[in-house]
């Protein structure tokens, strides 16, 4: 389905765009599930004839008869929902894909409620699967040194990956944010970083002094090469050969090159460094909600996952002091 036809679905990436402040790319994902949807319900899903969608056979709503789509999305009922559900179950999705389209839903018929269109969120009764906790990934210290370490200060764009990694490191930092940074955004003497987080929302950042050096020392090559190059944009902190802002999927490639060089395991992400600043602030006992504040979490309970890698962290360091014997 075309999302352009369906009038209700651009409103609501409209107001996550410019209402909420969410990314453009965030906003289509959003619009890409309730497309998916739209087409499963009126027999129009990709690759199925019309009226024989599959979903239909299965106990949904689709018919052969083009249906309106914005008179159903407004005429829809929590049953209906519910056996998207299932037909998402009979699919094998996993359980996070089911529950991120499910919350897509509820967020779109929250938006529909707001805006007077419907009286009611037909989601808000449906359960969505439990989800497996898995714990995120962090590198221990010796790890996280030894990446840091790895670019090296020899070129311009050494001195730049050095600065990122240790920046991405020392504030926990989304690579967003990251690439987001302007120049004035670094106070020097202060030792904090402006940050744009999500939503647009402002925070400031404490950064450590050898995060600082790295960055000073990227400065000092940066300046002499946009010195003679008139592209160089003036204002970006972290900035591509050609002197344009770098790209959040830049910085992963990059990062990618130096885990190979490090020895270190190449399915590590650039998040995982805010996953070790975290994990290694409560380590070093920092408190749950100066950790939250630091990494501009919205909710205490996003930073909480945090906690269960420091207590597995201390079992292990237990366990391996206190070996149980044999006989128990």
């Amino acid at each position: 389905m075309n999302m352009e036809t369906c009038g209700l679905i651009n409103e609501f990436i409209g107001y996550l765009q410019f209402e909420k402040h969410f990314s453009e790319h965030t906003a289509k994902c959003y619009g890409a599930d309730l497309a998916q949807f739209c087409e499963l319900m009126t027999g129009k899903s990709e690759g199925e004839s019309s009226g024989s969608s599959g979903y239909g056979a299965s106990g949904g709503v689709a018919t052969a008869v083009q249906v309106d789509v914005s008179q159903m999305l407004l005429t829809l009922d929590t049953e209906a929902v519910r056996r998207y559900l299932g037909w998402m179950n009979e699919k094998a999705y996993s359980k996070s894909t089911m529950a991120r389209k499910i919350a897509t839903l509820r967020s779109f018929y929250k938006f529909l409620v707001k805006r007077n269109y419907v009286k009611s969120n037909p989601c808000m009764a449906v359960r969505t699967p439990k989800q497996e906790k898995r714990l995120p990934k962090f590198l221990d210290f010796e790890q996280v040194q030894k990446l840091l370490s790895t670019p090296g200060t020899g070129s311009w764009l050494a001195a730049r990956d050095r600065a990122i990694l240790e920046t991405l490191y020392s504030t926990g930092l989304r690579v967003s944010e990251l690439v987001g940074l302007n120049l004035d955004d670094i106070d020097f003497l202060g030792e904090v970083v402006h940050v744009r987080g999500k939503g647009k929302k402002e925070r400031i950042a404490p950064i450590g002094s050898n995060a600082l050096q790295s960055i000073q020392c990227y400065i000092e090559y940066r300046n002499k090469r946009a010195a003679s190059n008139s592209n160089f944009d003036s204002r970006v902190l972290f900035v591509n050969k050609h002197g344009q802002r770098l790209s959040t999927r830049s910085v992963r490639r990059k990062m990618d090159k130096y885990l190979i060089m490090a020895g270190l395991d190449p399915a590590i992400s650039p998040h995982t460094l805010r996953h070790s600043f975290a994990t290694h602030m409560l380590n070093n006992g920092a408190d749950l909600r100066s950790v939250q504040e630091l990494l501009g979490h919205q909710s205490l309970s996003t930073t909480q996952i945090y906690t269960h890698l420091t207590t597995s962290k201390l079992k292990e360091v237990y366990d391996a002091a206190h070996p149980r014997s044999q006989g128990e």
